[in-house]
């Protein structure tokens, strides 16, 4: 995240300072146009009790790639449609604290291995054009297919295996800096992407130690993509 916010500073001062003419000046007159994006995520699961536990379940969290199209739709001066399909891995493990409750330190630790189809629909509002750069915020909504999530395996966590629901929805709010070079516009952006639903598959016993206390499962998700148009 430094890193990130780093690079950007340092691009925003480079551009301005550097730049003696507006770079594709008619880029953002045009009425459709697409471009692509690479990037970062990293999910969490926000987690809610039937009742209060001793110790709670903590959800490790590991960074994954974003890949995907950008097409962009402009509405008036400000404010532009976007649709943007991404494809979206990541892996998490899911620790319960209560050892007490399994038989060996195994069971302790699931992992969730996620690839998921994103698919938003955002309305992107930006800011006067200063030079070669321009902010902007956005937000949606979206809905994204796990391939990994497991929904359908009749195995649950008593074989090792931690299941989601391969369909949810979410809101999304995130801010972002057009760049515009010489030959393409570059966008960095960081996006806050917040479940709608609970996404946890209960084990088959009502009593398991993975599942049976937790009444709702729901994703948090911090995207920072790098888009090209």
């Amino acid at each position: 995240m430094r890193l990130f916010l780093t690079t950007i500073i340092l691009l925003f001062f480079s551009i301005n300072v550097n730049s003696q003419i507006e770079n594709l000046q008619n880029l953002d007159q045009k009425k459709i146009h697409f471009g692509y994006f690479v990037g970062f995520n990293q999910y969490n699961y926000k987690l809610d009790y039937k009742n209060n536990p001793d110790k709670r379940t903590l959800i490790k969290k590991k960074a994954g790639l974003n890949v995907g199209l950008i097409a962009d739709l402009k509405l008036n001066e400000n404010l532009n449609l976007r649709f943007e399909p991404g494809l979206y891995t990541n892996k998490s493990d899911v620790i319960f604290y209560d050892r007490a409750k399994f038989s060996q330190n195994s069971d302790t630790i699931r992992s969730i291995k996620s690839t998921y189809v994103h698919l938003p629909i955002l309305l992107k509002y930006s800011a006067k054009r200063y030079n070669n750069v321009r902010p902007y915020i956005l937000g949606g909504l979206s809905t994204s297919f796990n391939l990994s999530s497991n929904q359908n395996n009749p195995e649950d966590n008593s074989n090792g295996t931690f299941r989601l629901k391969t369909n949810t929805f979410y809101y999304e709010l995130g801010i972002g800096i057009d760049f515009y070079l010489q030959y393409f516009k570059f966008s960095p952006s960081i996006r806050g992407v917040f479940s709608l639903k609970d996404e946890l598959v209960q084990d088959t016993e009502l009593d398991s130690p993975w599942t049976g206390n937790i009444q709702k499962m729901s994703a948090r998700g911090i995207f920072l993509n790098l888009s090209f148009h």
